[in-house]
């Protein structure tokens, strides 16, 4: 037998085992359970010096050399333009929109009740 086949035949059976264990017998509540306790009292407070900063300018400059790069070598041209950046997500009742969008112009409501908002509510 092939090893292609042996692991044809392998893969899923460990998979699956892996599956019921973590699910079944309870072992991920026990993880996640552990990682909680160990995560309550011990705060890890990193401290930047000039070297990270200077590793993350690198990074940095890396990364842009890489798009640059990306977008000389394929067909599409930039294909980040007139992309932005992800906002941060919050679960709030104004989540998607935007801080710039103006909401709705509601003067003409305000001009139609003509101050008789006690007799429409």
């Amino acid at each position: 037998m092939k090893t292609s086949e042996f692991k044809k035949i392998l893969k899923p059976l460990i998979r699956q085992t892996v599956k019921e264990v973590i699910l079944e017998e309870g072992l991920l509540s026990g993880i996640v359970t552990e990682v909680a306790k160990g995560l309550q009292g011990n705060l890890i407070i990193e401290k930047k010096n000039e070297a990270s900063s200077e590793k993350e300018e690198d990074y940095e400059r890396e990364r842009q050399r890489r798009i640059k790069k990306l977008n000389e070598s394929n067909k599409f041209g930039d294909v980040f333009k007139g992309t932005k950046e992800v906002q941060e997500q919050s679960n709030g009742p104004l989540s998607g929109i935007s801080p710039q969008d103006r909401g709705v112009d509601i003067t003409a409501i305000q001009e139609i009740a003509n101050g008789k908002w006690k007799r429409l509510m």
